[in-house]
């Protein structure tokens, strides 16, 4: 069988709380590189970057926390109950997430790429993927999780969920689902099967 080519991109898709971190982490042990939306977005804001200088220009340096890295928890608050400042802050960091994620596909060098995004369908980066792979979770789990982990409101957790394609609608739009019930021996088979059916099938891209 000839290599795959390293630049074969497959989407991993699932909203906040969906297990994302848990999956991507089972195709790291098959050698599979991950790219992760989440540590992206994180990276675009760090100090000394313009998109934070950008936030601190909106919003003031009551937007930094003492140690001069961003609030991310204040600043979620606020893109979640203001729809136009939601639009401003995704015109300010996405053309720079898809810019440093099309820079570490670049570099990866695994038989094929996982490009891990909460909002894959909605920024349209599933059109970016050659294979499309949708988590599906109950709404009740993603807000138990999203709750505990973000120590964040029921009301905060259900407002962020609703600004995320629904989940019948991501699982319509992916070429393979994961139900992701927690188990975990569960989840290591299914990675395991679609980790070899994107080698079998990919690999003359």
């Amino acid at each position: 069988m000839t290599e795959i080519n390293k630049k074969t991109l497959v989407g991993l898709a699932g909203g906040i709380g969906s297990g994302k971190s848990t999956i991507s982490k089972l195709f790291n042990q098959l050698g599979i590189i991950s790219i992760d939306a989440d540590d992206v977005a994180r990276e675009v804001v760090e100090p000394g970057s313009k998109c934070l200088k950008a936030i601190v220009e909106r919003y003031g340096k009551g937007i930094l926390l003492d140690n001069k890295q961003l609030d991310r928890r204040q600043l979620r608050q606020i893109v979640f109950e203001d729809k136009a400042e939601k639009h401003w802050l995704e015109s300010i960091t996405h053309p720079e997430i898809h810019n440093r994620i099309e820079e570490l596909i670049s570099a990866a060098d695994s038989k094929y790429v996982l490009l891990v995004h909460p909002l894959l369908f909605e920024t349209e980066q599933n059109n970016r993927c050659d294979y499309v792979i949708a988590i599906s979770v109950p709404r009740e789990v993603q807000v138990q999780r999203v709750t505990v982990r973000d120590n964040c409101s029921e009301e905060l957790a259900n407002k962020i969920i609703d600004n995320q394609i629904s989940d019948m609608r991501r699982s319509e739009l992916a070429n393979t689902i994961i139900k992701n019930t927690g188990n975990i021996s569960d989840l290591n088979a299914k990675v395991d099967e679609l980790n070899q059916f994107i080698i079998e099938n990919f690999n003359e891209n």
